[in-house]
């Protein structure tokens, strides 16, 4: 571990971190900012709407140009790309914080939505082709990639801090408000706080301005790249006898992981108004007040799933060099989902949690308890396909290959489940009141659906080394 090899590995990591951190912060900031863009109440025909809208379209956008990102990680190096990545969410994170309309907030985060896409792509590839050890480079791939959910962990502390600046008439006002508002119109309510935790977005490009120049390009890519023996990446091939197993059943797997995560786990802050203590609670605030110490306990709720999904990632990269069978360490995560995760939709749709009181502001409820495993199991398998991936397609086609089942099975096929659980849940197929009521039956539906399908197909998982006949 060399300090340009510690230096790699510190870039990546906060990466991985401000990945995750973009993506959580949208339940945590949707039901707030959907109320004051569109005027809709929570549960409606239009709010329901455009919350599916707010999670597929960026997601899908976010596929197609993760896709040509990972071909692009092959054709021009890992390190452009994944720079040029973390500079485009953080920029487009911060401008989302000046939203005049919901539509100016979908456009901003479908490119906050491509950057994390190219940005998770290209550092894996990155990371895997540093070191030669295979047990050091399982290790280093899974503890860099558990800084994922410190990112989880970090966005809802940050949306909870501000919450309880905001509650207590704190929070000052936004920079360049003034510029803003010449260039995209005047803000509703400047000081909301769904605004500033989107702008906090713009953190990551920080350090990565400082240590940009003295970042390396992948010696094993820019060795193959001079000698003029590096392929061309071709998306078709990924579809050719040698690899088409490979593609289509990672491809539909990492789908079902991120799917789970997606139309289960971040619908979480929208059912949190539903347990029995955040509805006393709120019941005693004016309006705007209970909206404030609704999103705040959603943050507190969130701060379980990521402390059980960074449990889940660690364990996963203590378990990547002990289980010899990639199958078996799926089968680890993947099995125990399949009954987690519906329990917990449908205790938390009946309101069916005991709040016991606090542990450094986090709630300690028997809802609690069953949101961490569901972190824990759910996001644990995230580490896995980074582990996995670049194991399983060739040097010219790696990056190609982890965008294929990163980008359009993660994020167009498996985020699409955000958009099927929301527009579910507003159907009359689902019972119980509109709201989040309705929401926590239909993540019970739409999880238990994906876990059996999870389940079933990882039985046609490759495992490394073997061709996609064996």
């Amino acid at each position: 571990m060399t300090l340009v090899r510690w230096l790699v590995c510190a870039t990546a990591a906060v990466g991985f971190a401000f990945d995750t951190y973009e993506l959580l912060m949208l339940p945590l900031v949707l039901r707030p900012a959907l109320q004051e863009l569109i005027g809709a109440s929570p549960g409606s025909p239009e709010f329901q709407m455009w919350l599916g809208r707010l999670f597929f379209i960026p997601a899908f956008a976010g596929g197609i140009f993760g896709l040509l990102g990972g071909w692009l990680t092959d054709r021009f190096g890992r390190r452009r790309v994944l720079a040029g990545s973390i500079f485009l969410y953080a920029g487009a994170a911060f401008v989302s914080g000046y939203s005049t309309s919901v539509e100016m907030l979908l456009f901003c985060r479908c490119l906050v939505f491509i950057g994390v896409c190219v940005e998770f792509v290209a550092a894996i590839a990155w990371l895997s082709e540093l070191f030669d050890d295979p047990k050091l480079r399982e290790a280093v791939i899974g503890y860099t990639q558990a800084f994922a959910s410190v990112g989880g962990l970090l966005v809802a502390l940050v949306n909870s801090w501000l919450a309880s600046m905001a509650t207590d008439g704190q929070l000052p006002s936004m920079p360049l408000l003034g510029t803003m508002a010449s260039l995209f119109g005047e803000v509703g309510d400047p000081n909301a706080v769904w605004r500033y935790t989107l702008m906090s977005g713009l953190l990551p490009a920080i350090p990565l301005v400082i240590v940009r120049p003295f970042l390396p390009e992948s010696p094993k890519w820019k060795e193959r790249k001079q000698a003029g023996t590096l392929g061309r990446p071709s998306i078709t091939e990924l579809f050719t006898p040698a690899l088409r197993r490979t593609t289509i059943v990672t491809t539909l797997l990492v789908g079902a992981s991120f799917g789970l995560a997606f139309g289960g786990l971040q619908q979480i802050p929208q059912m949190v108004p539903n347990l029995p203590e955040v509805k006393a609670a709120a019941a005693e605030l004016p309006p705007d007040k209970a909206r404030a110490y609704q999103q705040k306990a959603a943050a507190e709720y969130t701060k379980v799933q990521e402390i059980g999904g960074l449990t889940g990632r660690i364990a996963l990269a203590t378990l990547a060099v002990m289980i010899i069978s990639r199958r078996g360490l799926l089968a680890f995560f993947a099995i125990p989902a399949l009954f987690v995760l519906p329990y917990l939709f449908y205790q938390m749709a009946g309101g069916n949690s005991t709040f016991y009181g606090e542990f450094l502001t986090l709630p300690l409820s028997s809802i609690s308890f069953w949101v961490f495993l569901g972190g824990f199991f759910v996001v644990g398998q995230f580490s896995f396909w980074g582990n996995y991936l670049p194991r399983v397609f060739p040097l010219h086609l790696r990056g190609t290959g982890e965008s294929m089942a990163a980008n359009v099975g993660g994020r167009m096929l498996g985020t699409s489940f955000a958009w099927i659980t929301t527009n579910l849940a507003a159907t009359s197929l689902i019972p119980g009141q509109p709201g989040p009521e309705k929401m926590g039956y239909a993540a019970a539906i739409v999880t238990l659906a994906l876990a059996v399908v999870l389940v079933i197909l990882l039985w046609a998982l490759k495992e490394p080394g073997t061709t996609d006949e064996g």
